[in-house]
C-alpha cells in the first residue's frame, strides 16, 4: 500500500504550523526578559506559575479540536458540547489558580537571587484566565469549522467538475452519430452520382473518423489538427456539390499555433451551411472564413444561401446548435460568442472562442 504524497505533506505541514505556534506562545515571554526586570517585576515571573496556563490553553485547544467539535458540535449536540467546555474551563480555571497559590521559589537562571515572598494572584485574574480559555474554544471553533468548509468546498466544485465531464462527454455521444448520421447521407446521395466520387468520399471519411473516434477523446486538441479536420470535411462535402454550388473558403493553417482547442466545435456550423445552404438545382454558395483577430482568438464566420428543410426531411433534428451552444458555456464561460442570424436569402454564422 503506497501513501498519499500530497496528503502525507499536508499533514507534515499542519504539524509543523502547529508546532510553531505553540513554540511562539511559549517562547514569547523569554524576548522581554529585561524589559520585565526594568519595570522591576522579574520577581512575578515563575516558570511553572506562567507556563500553567499555556499548557491549560493547549490542553482545551485540542480536546476541542481533536475530539469535542467532531463528536458533539458536528453532530448538532450543541448543549453537550457547551457543558463539556465550561466543565473544561472550570477544572482549567482552578488549577491555574491553584498553581498560582503555591509556593513555589522564585529563582529564574537569568536574575538576580533576590528572595522574596510569592505575591498572591489578584481576583480579576481568574476571571482573565477564564475568559482566555473561553476564547481559546472559540479560536478552536473557527479553524475546525473552516477546515471543513474548505473541503467541503473542494469536494462541492470536484462534484461539479465531474458532472461537468459527464454532461460533457454526453454531449460529445449525441454529436458524434448526428455528425456521422449527416455525413453519410452525404455519402449516400453521392453513390447515385457518381459511385467514383462517393469511393473516394469513404476514404475521406475513415480519415476523419479517426480523428473523432481517436482524438475526441482528449478534452482538448492541438488546432492544427482541429483545422485539418475541417478542411477535409469540406473537401468532403466538395464530392457531392452540382458545379453551380459555390464554396469559397479562407482557413489557413497557421491560424492560434501551439494553441490548444476542445474538438469538434466548428463542424456544427460547418455541416449546416452544407446542409441548408445548398441546392440540386439552384444557384447556391457557401463561404466559411477563419482568422485570428489576436493572439489565442480564433473566430469562424460562415454565409450561405438559404433553402430550409421541408417537414419531411430528417437529415438531423437540430440537436446540433443546442450541443455546441451547451458545450461552450461549459468549456469556455465568458470566452466565446456565438451568433446566427438568416433572411430570406442569406444565412450568417459566427462563433469567436478566446484560447488563452
Amino acid at each position: 500500500m503506497t501513501l498519499d504524497k500530497p496528503h502525507t505533506r499536508k499533514s507534515w505541514n499542519t504539524i509543523v504550523i502547529h508546532l510553531i505556534a505553540w513554540a511562539i506562545v511559549f517562547i514569547f515571554p523569554f524576548l522581554f526578559m529585561e524589559r520585565f526586570e526594568s519595570m522591576n517585576r522579574m520577581h512575578d515571573f515563575n516558570p511553572m506559575r506562567f507556563y500553567i496556563q499555556p499548557i491549560c490553553i493547549i490542553f482545551i485547544f485540542y480536546i476541542n479540536y481533536l475530539w469535542l467539535i467532531d463528536k458533539f458540535l458536528f453532530r448538532k449536540r450543541a448543549v453537550q458540547f457547551i457543558v463539556y467546555n465550561l466543565l473544561l474551563i472550570v477544572i482549567a480555571s482552578i488549577i491555574i489558580y491553584m498553581v498560582h497559590r503555591m509556593a513555589l521559589p522564585d529563582e529564574f537562571p537569568f536574575r538576580r537571587p533576590e528572595p522574596r515572598l510569592p505575591r498572591p494572584r489578584p481576583g480579576f485574574m481568574q476571571w482573565q484566565d477564564a475568559i482566555t480559555l473561553v476564547l481559546i474554544v472559540g479560536l478552536s471553533v473557527a479553524i475546525k469549522v473552516t477546515q471543513k468548509w474548505i473541503v467541503t468546498e473542494k469536494e462541492r466544485k470536484q462534484l461539479e467538475q465531474e458532472r461537468t465531464e459527464a454532461e460533457l462527454k454526453n454531449l460529445k455521444n449525441q454529436l458524434n452519430p448526428h455528425f456521422l448520421f449527416n455525413t453519410l447521407n452525404n455519402i449516400y446521395s453521392l453513390i447515385a452520382i457518381s459511385p467514383d466520387r462517393a469511393q473516394s468520399a469513404v476514404l475521406e471519411l475513415s480519415k476523419m473518423l479517426r480523428y473523432v473516434l481517436y482524438e475526441n477523446a482528449r478534452p482538448y486538441v492541438p488546432m492544427e489538427k482541429e483545422l485539418e479536420f475541417n478542411h477535409n470535411y469540406i473537401e468532403l462535402m466538395r464530392l457531392r456539390l452540382a458545379r453551380h454550388v459555390k464554396v469559397e473558403v479562407d482557413m489557413p493553417r497557421g491560424l492560434c499555433q501551439n494553441y490548444q482547442i476542445a474538438p469538434l466545435l466548428f463542424i456544427t456550423l460547418i455541416e449546416n451551411a452544407f446542409k441548408h445552404g445548398t441546392s440540386a438545382t439552384e444557384p447556391s454558395f457557401v463561404k466559411i472564413v477563419m482568422r485570428e483577430p489576436s493572439p489565442g482568438v480564433i473566430e469562424c464566420r460562415i454565409e450561405n444561401s438559404c433553402f430550409p428543410k421541408n417537414e419531411n426531411d430528417k437529415s438531423g433534428s437540430g440537436i446540433g446548435l443546442k450541443n455546441l451552444s451547451r458545450q461552450l458555456e461549459l468549456l469556455y464561460p465568458g470566452k466565446h460568442t456565438l451568433h446566427a442570424e438568416s433572411d430570406s436569402l442569406i444565412y450568417r454564422s459566427s462563433l469567436t472562442i478566446d484560447l488563452n
